[in-house]
C-alpha cells in the first residue's frame, strides 16, 4: 500500500500573520492510517488544553519517505518536502481528521536533490491544516515525447482584485483537478501539425504580401480553426494508439482552461509564472510579445520556461482551450469543464501581437471557433478518457 507522512499545522490569520506549530509527525502506510489519526486527534485536545506537545513514529521505512516541514513564504503556510530523487508524491490537505477524513491535492511533485516548496493557496482559512504526502507514480506504458505530467493539485484561478493590469473577468476562486496529465512543453509546431494532417495553415510561412516569413517549420502553427484544433487531436490520437504508444483509453486533446492555467501557473500565485513583474521588465525572457516579436512568430521553445518546464505560456501565439467562454464561478469547483452553453470558445496565453498584460497567466479572451487567427495556436494534453 501507498506510504503517507502526516503532520499538523496551525495558523493564526487574524493577525496578518502565519504561525507554524507542528504536533503531530509521523510516517504510516495506508493500513496503520485510522490509528494514526486518532492518536492525531487526541493530540489536538491534548495542545488546546495545554499539555506537552508530543510526536510519534510508528512503524515503516522512513528512509523512502519524504520529509515534511512547515514554513512561512510571503506571510502564507508552506510545506517543504524533501525525498528519494525521482520519487512522485502528492502532497494532499484537509481541515479535520473526521471518520472518514476527506482529503485534497494541493500539489503532485517529483523530487529531485533540491527540496520541493509547495505554498498553500492564499485563501486557504484560518486553523488548523493537515498534510499528508501519497506516492503517486508517474503513469507507465506511455510514449509521449516532449510532454510533461502534471498531477493532482488545488490551486487559485484568475486573479486577485489588487492585481495590476487585472480584467473583470478574472474572478479569483479555488480549483482543483483530481486527474493528472501529460502536456505539452510547446505549442503545436507546422511541423507537427502537418505530419498528422497533411497540411499547413499557417500564415507565418513563406511570402504574405511583400514579407518573406520563410520556412520554418519549428514555428507554432496558428490560422487553426477551433474545430480544426480537434480534428488534431483525433487524428493525433489514432495514430499514436496504432503504434502502440498511447493505451486504447488515452487520447490527445485540448487542455480545460483550468488545466492550462495551473500549467502555465506552475504552482505561484503571481501574476506571471516567474513572479509579479508588474513593469514588464523580464517578461521578454520568457515570452514573445508585441515589445520583441518583429510583428511575427519564432520558432518554439527559444525562450525561458516555466518551473515546470512548460515553453512559450507567456507568448508567440496565444492558445486555444476546450471550454466555452463564461463567467467563473465564485466557490470552489472541481475539474471545471466551463460552461454547459455559449458559442465562443477560450483561448489563453500572450502572443507576438499582445501588449504585456495580455501575457498574464489569468489573462483569458474569447473568439469564434470558425475563424482562423494568425495569432491563436494551441497545445495538446494527453489524459486517460472519463
Amino acid at each position: 500500500m501507498s506510504e503517507v507522512r502526516f503532520f499538523l499545522i496551525s495558523w493564526q490569520m487574524a493577525r496578518a500573520r502565519v504561525a507554524f506549530r507542528t504536533f503531530f509527525c509521523c510516517h504510516t502506510t495506508a493500513r496503520n492510517a485510522q490509528i494514526m489519526m486518532t492518536r492525531a486527534l487526541v493530540s489536538s485536545i491534548r495542545l488546546l488544553l495545554g499539555a506537552a506537545v508530543g510526536s510519534f513514529a510508528l512503524a515503516g521505512p522512513a528512509q523512502t519517505q519524504p520529509l515534511l516541514s512547515g514554513r512561512v513564504e510571503a506571510g502564507m503556510p508552506a510545506v517543504l518536502m524533501a525525498g528519494a530523487p525521482g520519487t512522485s508524491w502528492t502532497l494532499q490537505f484537509s481541515t479535520n481528521l473526521g471518520s472518514p477524513p476527506t482529503w485534497f491535492p494541493l500539489a503532485t511533485l517529483t523530487l529531485s536533490n533540491t527540496p520541493s516548496l509547495v505554498v498553500d493557496y492564499p485563501g486557504a482559512g484560518a486553523g488548523r491544516r493537515f498534510y499528508r504526502a501519497v506516492s503517486h507514480p508517474v503513469p507507465t506504458g506511455i510514449v509521449a515525447s516532449n510532454m510533461v505530467y502534471l498531477g493532482p493539485a488545488t490551486f487559485l484561478m484568475g486573479s486577485p482584485s489588487n492585481e495590476v493590469d487585472r480584467a473583470g473577468n478574472e474572478t479569483l476562486h479555488p480549483v482543483t483537478l483530481t486527474r493528472g496529465f501529460f502536456i505539452a512543453k510547446y505549442p503545436v509546431t507546422q511541423a507537427e501539425y502537418q505530419s498528422v494532417t497533411g497540411g499547413n495553415p499557417s500564415y507565418f510561412n513563406g511570402v504574405r504580401g511583400a514579407t518573406d516569413y520563410g520556412t520554418d517549420l519549428n514555428r507554432p502553427v496558428e490560422s487553426v480553426y477551433w474545430f480544426l484544433a480537434g480534428y488534431y487531436c483525433e487524428a493525433l490520437t489514432q495514430r499514436e494508439r496504432q503504434a502502440g504508444r498511447i493505451p486504447a483509453n488515452w487520447s490527445y486533446r485540448l487542455p480545460t482552461e483550468a488545466e492550462w492555467e495551473y500549467a502555465c501557473r506552475a504552482g505561484l500565485p503571481t501574476r506571471f509564472s516567474y513572479g509579479d513583474d508588474p513593469g514588464y521588465v523580464s517578461l521578454g525572457n520568457y515570452a514573445w510579445y508585441s515589445a520583441n516579436s518583429n510583428g511575427r512568430t519564432h520558432a518554439v521553445g527559444q525562450k525561458w520556461p516555466n518551473p515546470f518546464g512548460l515553453h512559450d505560456l507567456h507568448g508567440n501565439v496565444y492558445e486555444w482551450v476546450q471550454d466555452l467562454y463564461g463567467n467563473y464561478p465564485t466557490g470552489w469547483v472541481f475539474d471545471p469543464q466551463g460552461p454547459d452553453s455559449g458559442y465562443n470558445r477560450v483561448f489563453r496565453s500572450g502572443a507576438w501581437s499582445a501588449v504585456g498584460k495580455f501575457c498574464r497567466a489569468a489573462s483569458r479572451s474569447s473568439a469564434d471557433p470558425g475563424i482562423p487567427y494568425n495569432y491563436i495556436g494551441f497545445r495538446v494534453v494527453l489524459a486517460p478518457q472519463p
